[in-house]
């Protein structure tokens, strides 16, 4: 898989998880499908944890405690 982006990744997924859902493919393609997809699933994963490890690093205070925030803002979360 050459290199891309979180969204690229995620979008393709997205894809490929509506092409699986809605297309009358043959039993061989869907299963390559099925493996990039899960392919993109651990790429996406692996970001969004190298991701949650490096705004930890970013909140501990000089004394190397970590402070835990929620991450939703307040206004996002009255939004909804």
């Amino acid at each position: 898989m050459a290199k891309k982006t979180f969204e690229q990744s995620l979008k393709q997924l997205e894809e490929i998880i509506e092409d699986l859902e809605s297309a009358d493919m043959p039993l061989e393609k869907a299963l390559k499908k099925f493996e990039e997809g899960i392919k993109l699933s651990k790429y996406c994963s692996t970001k969004l944890d190298e991701t949650e490890r490096k705004i930890s690093i970013l909140t501990k205070d000089q004394e190397g405690n970590l402070s835990e925030k929620p991450f939703l803002t307040e206004t996002f979360e009255n939004s909804s």
